[in-house]
């Protein structure tokens, strides 16, 4: 290379496509704080009752009730971090799947030859399963079927641009 020369830019990625799809969570941290407040509120009222009663041992069973709640809704929100990003560029599709304390996990397709593949009307165990070249992946299973099929749509439309004269590229 010439003193003067500059190196060889990377020609840029068109992105004709790029989702990250979460879990769908209906209640949110202050929502979450009140339900364990008026829970702990009651069972303390009611295990309070037992207790002036006589009955004891029924106490331990409402404090126990108030900690299975709250790991119950621990373990729900540890499995709201995970999330699936797919990206169709005009060189690959890619699928990566990030789920909690797991590794990441990566699907490469070649856009010419996908197919995107779901129940039309979607039901409740309907699947996205994105296929080429025998290989597999079902991708957004967490989401409500109304949800999948929006998303199996907005793909769809998006490889129908990617291939479409002259945007598409070559297939390798």
């Amino acid at each position: 290379m010439q003193p003067n020369e500059q190196p060889p830019q990377p020609t840029p990625v068109r992105v004709f496509f790029d989702a990250i799809l979460h879990p769908h969570r209906s209640l949110g941290r202050t929502g979450f704080l009140v339900l364990m407040a008026a829970v702990v509120l009651v069972s303390a009222v009611v295990g309070t009752a037992f207790l002036v009663q006589g009955a004891w041992p029924v106490t331990g069973f409402f404090g126990l009730d108030v900690l299975l709640l709250w790991w119950a809704f621990r373990a729900n929100y540890r499995s709201a971090r995970r999330y699936e990003r797919v990206r169709l560029t005009d060189r690959e599709l890619t699928v990566q799947r990030v789920a909690w304390k797991q590794p990441d996990r990566t699907w490469r397709f070649q856009p010419h030859w996908l197919r995107v593949s779901m129940d039309d009307p979607p039901r409740h165990e309907s699947q996205v399963t994105l296929s080429s070249h025998g290989r597999s992946v079902v991708v957004g299973s967490f989401l409500s079927p109304d949800e999948r099929a929006d998303f199996a749509r907005a793909l769809r439309r998006a490889l129908d641009a990617w291939r479409r004269p002259p945007c598409r590229p070559n297939p390798v």
